[in-house]
């Protein structure tokens, strides 16, 4: 059997994973591995038709053109390394890692995703990583300084100007809030 790569929209946890994965089965189609984004599946008579529709009641989509599944690589790079990466920090910057991970230069990448998603990769990154600081905030383990620590910022003071800019709220007025609103990751 030849196996083929699937790339699936707006994948962003482990509970989308296994939806994927379960959405597979009960449509008896073989897999052997499902990730942020794509899956590899035995290719055997799929009706791809059939199967995006079951995807989208789920809330997940195929991704049909070569653009649009590199734009869905370079989310699921960002949002696995801010979400789902534990304590890992960068050896260089964000450009450098999501080039060297999907090999590409990162002008073309930033072109494409900018043309595409109407924004830039940067602003996409900021937005991923002031939901992660709201997740953080919520669970009340750690401070101001250990968030920002942990999410690559320099210092505390430029955290708390990015969340300000992004949410209209300062860290301390977020935390305080009874109404601590966060958005789902494929909503960012």
């Amino acid at each position: 059997m030849q196996k083929t790569t699937i790339h699936i929209k707006n994948m962003v946890c482990p509970r989308c994973v296994a939806a994927v994965e379960d959405t597979l089965s009960k449509m008896k189609i073989t897999f052997s591995t499902v990730t942020l984004g794509k899956a590899e599946i035995e290719d055997e008579n799929i009706d791809y038709n059939l199967l995006d529709s079951e995807l989208k009641n789920i809330g997940f989509e195929l991704i049909n053109t070569n653009n649009l599944q590199i734009i869905e690589q370079v989310k699921s790079i960002i949002i696995s390394f801010i979400h789902h990466s534990e304590n890992e920090q960068l050896k260089n910057n964000f450009s450098e890692y999501i080039s060297n991970k999907l090999n590409y230069d990162y002008s073309y990448l930033s072109k494409l995703f900018s043309e595409k998603e109407n924004t830039t990769i940067e602003k996409y990154i900021i937005l991923q990583k002031i939901e992660k600081v709201k997740e953080l905030i919520s669970y009340n383990e750690l401070s101001f300084s250990e968030i920002a620590y942990k999410l690559n910022y320099n210092s505390t003071a430029y955290l708390s100007k990015q969340f300000k800019d992004i949410t209209g709220l300062t860290l301390s007025e977020y935390k305080k809030s009874d109404d601590k609103q966060r958005n789902t990751l494929d909503k960012v």
